[in-house]
């Protein structure tokens, strides 16, 4: 985030890279494995949310979540 964007009340991400979540516990997609993802990068705002990338270590692959779909694990 840049200054301006500081100074204009810009909503920033609310984790980081690195930082350890889990799905909310409200999240439909039954198919994702249980379990802490860690966060790998931040994605820019889609216009209705933040969105992340996010590893499982039971995974190869990574997902693409919104910022909304996640909480602290």
């Amino acid at each position: 985030m840049t200054v301006s964007d500081q100074k204009s009340g810009a909503v920033i991400h609310k984790f980081r890279l690195g930082q350890k979540v889990r799905f909310s516990t409200g999240y439909p997609d039954r198919s994702v494995a249980a379990g802490v993802y860690e966060i790998v990068r931040q994605l820019p705002h889609d216009g209705a949310d933040y969105t992340y990338r996010i590893k499982n270590a039971r995974e190869q692959h990574e997902r693409v979540v919104k910022e909304r779909d996640l909480e602290r694990a």
